[in-house]
């Protein structure tokens, strides 16, 4: 197998075109290839400049998961901080938990930034939502989002090899008509339930209209934690 380690973006479509297989840390396809064999070509986008941005509104697909620090929002520090054990962080990158996995841990953290993703085909870059790179599973650059004025995480214990773990991930935002809005996303199982509200309103009836949505369908433990996390991030100065 030839390890491709393009350099700019046009040698990302010219490895892609000659059917290069996007390996990100190589986690996730390892054990697949051993299985089911080898492609002729890979292609790491560690040395891509574009896939490695570590900004306050910006995070590169190819940064490794341990690498993910106060330079982003605590949300996502914390989300990446929590997936597998240090030897994983060590090798697996934003891109292969959003796209390659089936967890997707990152991916709450993201939603409730309103994060866009840049992604690369044969006809360039362009940007498109989430819900997309997932279904489609394109080769992702990097996520952009707007600063929030807070944010929270929390991921409940769990066995290894058991099921999913809960997360709850939870940001507020500032609107441009100064008014603040509340985001949620939730990853129950291996689905990730994401809704917003004003909450200019007050926590009780952030709460109610909360459970008006997708959200108030959930398991009682899954709403527990849901009205802990909602409670704990609107009683901040800075979630008013």
């Amino acid at each position: 197998m030839q390890l491709r380690l393009p350099t700019t973006l046009s040698e990302v479509q010219r490895y892609l075109a000659e059917g290069a297989v996007p390996v990100g840390g190589a986690t996730l396809v390892w054990a697949l290839w051993q299985r089911d064999g080898f492609p002729e070509q890979a292609m790491s986008l560690r040395d891509l400049p574009e896939a490695n941005l570590i900004e306050r509104e910006a995070l590169g697909a190819a940064v490794l998961l341990h690498q993910v620090d106060d330079r982003v929002p605590d949300v996502l520090r914390r989300a990446a901080s929590t997936v597998g054990t240090g030897a994983v962080r060590r090798t697996a990158t934003v891109g292969g938990n959003i796209v390659g996995s089936t967890l997707r841990c990152l991916l709450p953290a993201a939603m409730v930034l309103n994060a866009r993703a840049t992604v690369l085909d044969a006809d360039g870059t362009y940007e498109t939502d989430l819900a997309d790179v997932v279904a489609k599973r394109h080769l992702l650059l990097g996520l952009r989002w707007r600063d929030p004025v807070a944010s929270g995480y929390h991921k409940a214990a769990a066995e290894a090899g058991g099921p999913p773990p809960l997360v709850v991930a939870t940001a507020v935002h500032a609107g441009s008509d100064g008014r603040h809005r509340l985001f949620v996303a939730v990853r129950d199982g291996y689905e990730v339930i994401s809704e917003n509200t004003p909450c200019h309103t007050g926590p009780e009836q952030v709460l109610q209209d909360l459970d008006r949505t997708e959200l108030g369908s959930l398991p009682s433990t899954a709403r527990d934690t849901i009205r802990r996390e909602v409670s704990e991030i609107l009683a901040r100065p800075t979630g008013h």
